[in-house]
């Protein structure tokens, strides 16, 4: 298959499948989009709505409006806007909340540096699709927040009170352990700060991407392991030996944009050999000639294919062939996983989308939801996307 064929592939994908599914979740009496949809295809209309859910699917149709200028994505990224503006925003103290039940009232009112961060991300590029002052202005008082609250000497803190009292982590911690810092937080506080920077040019955003970049190459990034510690201490000292593969070629390619978004040609040569070091390490670690694999703990692999993984590996591998044009390897690893995509992650069933997770050969994991707070079409639309905006050859 050539590389234009793929991405008519995607582009069809993405207007007739995913997009289409996305829409059919909102939630016409209570605002939002539905928040959770079974295996089995039944839809829990009182489940709870989470935060972070509502903000991918604004960012996501605000997303396809800019791509596609249809006034539908236009709506339906302004239901998400609604939603975050009237119920996700806590307005006596600030920030966004966890989750909310079907109605609308706060569920879960903890305050997670991860979730401000994608209410920005959400909240720019709504912004950019729809011009509303108040969404950029909202973005940035979030960025504000996050700034004077959730930080400390070393760092970015992350989990918090409702009046942003700190507690403990679990929200963002796995595989044992409690983590005060995280890798997965601080890349998409990155990502968030880098959407508000490309759609404002504000200074201070700039600065506080720049000390972002700064932990990321001398805390976060492993030059010996060429991959990222994923679960730290305070100081952000690494708690386990952890190698996330999909957060390792998800991070390669997002600092890449960051980093042209900057347009700094001395720091696109410093993290030169961290990207290309990432993308490399997974390409010889990770993929089997199919697929990727999910993460290895302590010297064993989890071998489950798991449908954002695979996502992050097409745009990570793409990325990786347009930096060497020379590493037509890295274009034939995308093509190859968009092949498995479609045959086994794809949930082919009428009112579906795609499956959590399958086999190394496969098979679908029975249980896994289709839609739950984290579930979304965050990491297959990002795709989608960012494909359709590559203009490369192969």
């Amino acid at each position: 298959m050539e590389y234009i064929e793929m991405v008519k592939e995607i582009s069809a994908h993405l207007r007739e499948e995913i997009i289409p599914f996305w829409m059919g979740l909102m939630d016409k009496e209570n605002g939002g989009y539905y928040g959770f949809l079974d295996y089995d295809l039944h839809l829990d209309k009182e489940a709870e709505k989470g935060c972070i859910l509502n903000s991918r699917i604004t960012w996501f149709f605000s997303n396809a409006y800019t791509l596609f200028k249809d006034p539908q994505y236009l709506s339906a990224a302004t239901v998400g806007y609604r939603f975050l503006m009237e119920k996700c925003l806590d307005t006596e103290n600030g920030g966004v909340y966890w989750s909310l039940d079907y109605k609308g009232n706060p569920l879960d009112t903890t305050k997670h540096t991860y979730n401000q961060a994608f209410a920005i991300y959400a909240l720019s590029s709504y912004y950019e699709a729809s011009k509303d002052g108040m969404a950029l202005s909202t973005a940035k008082s979030l960025f504000d927040l996050i700034e004077k609250n959730c930080k400390d000497d070393y760092g970015y803190l992350e989990a918090f009170t409702r009046d942003f009292k700190p507690q403990s982590n679990e929200k963002l911690s796995e595989n044992g352990i409690i983590a005060e810092k995280t890798m997965n937080t601080i890349l998409h506080v990155m990502e968030g700060y880098t959407e508000l920077y490309r759609v404002s040019k504000d200074p201070q955003v700039l600065e506080a991407i720049l000390s972002i970049l700064k932990i990321v190459h001398e805390k976060i990034y492993n030059p010996e392991l060429k991959r990222l510690e994923v679960f730290f201490d305070r100081e952000y000292k690494s708690l386990i030996d952890l190698h996330s593969y999909g957060h390792d070629i998800e991070t390669a390619w997002l600092l890449d944009r960051t980093l042209k978004i900057l347009g700094d040609d001395s720091l696109k040569l410093k993290f030169a050999p961290v990207i290309d070091g990432l993308t490399e390490n997974i390409y010889l670690t990770a993929f089997d000639g199919h697929s990727l694999a999910n993460e290895c703990e302590k010297g064993l692999v989890n071998e489950h294919r798991v449908w954002w993984v695979q996502a992050e590996a097409i745009v990570g591998f793409v990325n990786g062939y347009e930096r060497d044009i020379t590493q037509v390897k890295y274009l034939e690893a995308a093509k190859s996983i968009w092949e498995f995509i479609k045959e086994y992650v794809c949930d082919k069933r009428p009112g579906s989308e795609w499956f959590w997770e399958v086999t190394k050969e496969g098979k679908p994991f029975y249980g896994r939801p289709i839609v739950e707070p984290w579930k979304c079409p965050y990491h297959n639309g990002r795709m989608c996307f960012e494909l359709m905006k590559r203009n490369i050859g192969g």
